[in-house]
């Protein structure tokens, strides 16, 4: 498949339900998890050349693209793997990574979407969220955080924003990593039983798991209210890792295919400054 045909695989369109995604997918793809190790390394050259042109124009101000790559999922999905094998095998210059936590005193006294909107990626950049704006509803409706009225208006408000952030050359990339309960319990208790994995283990994981049909339909919700033609979501089978990389690997690959950055040409007259250079 090429990377668009990647993107249009695993888009959310009409009629989707999340039930209907198998996590253990490996969807349109003929390989296995060493064909899919060696096709994510050979797309890393192309991935780089691309980052790094867009980034090169950006810094002699040509540039006003920017991509946004936003990871949702439950917990153990692999988020951090993405951003690890994936993301990580650009240039780190041109890439702003955010991990959002839990609101501080100063975000909870503005709109849920101030802190997400100073952390946009500039001209040139990759940047990537690790969760999002759309955790006010999802914890934020599973876990009644805010009124019922509230998260309603929040879809909205998030339709906006994000139509204003594409208009103004962000390509948003929507990724839900989709995880079994069973793959999730399996990666739980690895965390449990390897000294070297206890840092990553959170009590409250437990607590979340047990919420999991609520959060599926909150998911589910989110889609039907926040996939649109200017920021669709892609739901990404994530019980292979190996396959969730490379699925979201060439996402990237088809927004920035699509920008299409160009080496930019040089502000100097280069013959000039060879002759100058030569006789330094």
């Amino acid at each position: 498949m090429t990377a668009h045909e990647w993107a249009k695989t695993f888009q959310v369109g009409d009629g989707f339900r999340l039930s209907d995604v198998d996590p253990r997918s490996t969807a349109g793809y003929g390989g296995g998890k060493a064909d899919g190790r060696r096709d994510l390394e050979a797309g890393l050259s192309e991935l780089n050349q691309l980052q790094e042109r867009l980034f090169a124009e950006s810094r002699v101000g040509v540039a006003k693209d920017s991509v946004l790559l936003i990871l949702q999922a439950m917990d153990s999905a692999g988020k951090g793997g993405i951003v690890r094998h994936v993301v990580g095998g650009v240039d780190p210059q041109g890439v702003a990574l955010t991990a959002f936590k839990a609101p501080t005193d100063e975000e909870l006294a503005h709109d849920f979407l101030w802190r997400v909107a100073k952390r946009l990626p500039e001209p040139g950049f990759i940047g990537v969220f690790d969760r999002s704006h759309y955790e006010d509803v999802l914890i934020g409706r599973v876990r009644s955080l805010a009124p019922a009225d509230e998260i309603e208006r929040r879809y909205d408000a998030i339709n906006e924003f994000e139509a204003e952030v594409a208009a103004s050359g962000t390509r948003i990339i929507k990724v839900m990593l989709h995880i079994s309960p069973d793959e999730q319990k399996s990666r739980l208790m690895e965390r449990l039983e390897r000294a070297d994995k206890h840092w990553k283990y959170n009590p409250g994981d437990v607590d979340e798991r047990l919420l999991w049909d609520d959060y599926m339909a909150a998911y589910q919700t989110v889609f039907d209210r926040t996939s649109t033609a200017a920021a669709p979501w892609h739901v990404i089978p994530a019980d292979h890792k190996w396959f969730a990389r490379l699925a979201v690997q060439e996402l990237l690959l088809d927004a920035l295919q699509q920008i299409d950055p160009q080496w930019p040409a040089a502000g100097f007259d280069v013959e000039a400054e060879k002759k100058r250079l030569a006789a330094s």
